[in-house]
């Protein structure tokens, strides 16, 4: 089969630049690399971007192809010499590893340090108003003795010789494309690149040692079970000088004697006697806030809702509070004395004995008095 052109294997014009070449075929091998190609051909055609990489990145080769095209470079039909080419800085770029058989991130390399989570319980008026909160964090910190060296005092980490304080080694690996280099962890060093000599004694050459800190932490008002707060910076110290990670605190707030919580609203279930009920009157029912007056209709029916506006929880993320919804029960005495008996008979007599099916229940009117 004849040999296709390598400017047109690799898509570019034949002025192109030698940068243009070098990110024509980053396209190409990130898209037919053997081990992230699904394609069935994608081995031939790696290998044919290969070739027209190698001849037409080297400005000798190049000059012989354009002149003498295919013969020029092949000399008595034989393969560019791909031993020469090291093509980890694109395979590292594209695919994570140097080389054809895969590597390691620097472990040497600055890192962040890794996120703290903490939980802190709330009484239920202290998430509904907001608390300044103290809360101990127990986490890692520099080492005071070592100053976070990791080697006793007066003395310091060495370069590892391994590596040459790299944290990694190259080792040449020959594959169908020739030599190809792959980098590695070096094992020595463990990829820190230094070697403590004589460990700090206080924190066993971590660098770093254990320590409880108290800090004062603002709880906003209207958090609710499962809200969490970010404290960027907080968290574990960070590796080889990279940053420290965040603290999450995670709220968990108390059940309330009386009160429930529906998003921003309070809910209160209140039991009202027949009388009132039945003629109506004015009460003072319970809020966050303290007492409020609520007038009670007559005919009041059990299950009737009521709307306190703006006594409930104010708003995480806005201005404003929700409401609180009174939702009336009516209480049956357990006992009566005979004069509340003869009472209810003689009012039982005028009321008859119909019964009559409820229209709607209590969750249809409780979406009701949300919805509006």
């Amino acid at each position: 089969m004849a040999q296709r052109d390598y400017y047109e294997v690799l898509g570019i014009s034949r002025d192109a630049t030698a940068e243009d070449i070098k990110n024509a075929f980053r396209n190409l091998a990130r898209k037919y690399h053997p081990d992230v190609s699904k394609e069935p051909d994608a081995e031939e055609k790696f290998k044919e971007c290969n070739e027209a990489y190698a001849v037409l990145s080297d400005v000798e080769r190049r000059a012989a192809y354009d002149r003498y095209g295919h013969a020029g470079v092949n000399g008595m039909g034989g393969m560019p010499d791909f031993s020469t080419i090291d093509f980890s800085d694109i395979f590292e770029e594209f695919f994570g590893f140097g080389g054809m058989g895969g590597g390691s991130r620097r472990k040497n390399a600055p890192r962040r340090g890794a996120d703290l989570s903490y939980a802190v319980q709330l009484e239920f008026e202290q998430a509904v108003f907001g608390i300044d909160k103290e809360v101990a964090i127990t986490r890692d910190e520099v080492c005071a003795a070592c100053k976070g060296t990791g080697s006793e005092p007066g003395t310091s980490p060495v370069s590892c010789s391994n590596c040459g304080g790299h944290g990694e080694v190259r080792q040449v690996r020959q594959t169908f494309l020739g030599s190809m280099v792959q980098v590695t962890t070096c094992p020595t060093c463990q990829g820190k690149g230094t070697i403590i000599q004589s460990p700090c004694k206080v924190c066993r050459g971590s660098g770093l040692e254990r320590r409880t800190t108290t800090k004062l932490i603002k709880i906003p008002a209207g958090v609710d079970n499962g809200t969490q707060i970010r404290l960027a910076g907080e968290g574990q110290p960070g590796v080889n000088g990279g940053p420290h990670g965040n603290l999450y605190i995670e709220i968990r707030v108390k059940p309330h004697k009386f009160f429930r919580r529906k998003d921003d609203d309070i809910l209160l279930d209140l039991n009202i006697n027949v009388a009132q009920a039945t003629l109506g009157a004015e009460i003072e029912v319970p809020t966050l806030d303290g007492m409020e007056a609520l007038t009670i209709p007559p005919a009041t029916q059990p299950g009737k809702i009521f709307k306190i506006r703006n006594k409930g929880v104010p708003h995480l993320r806005s201005s404003g509070r929700g409401d609180q919804l009174i939702i009336v029960g009516v209480e049956i005495p357990a006992q009566i004395t005979a004069e509340q008996r003869t009472l209810f008979e003689n009012l039982a007599k005028t009321l008859g004995t119909e019964v009559l099916p409820q229209e709607k229940g209590f969750f249809d009117k409780l979406k009701e008095v949300l919805s509006g």
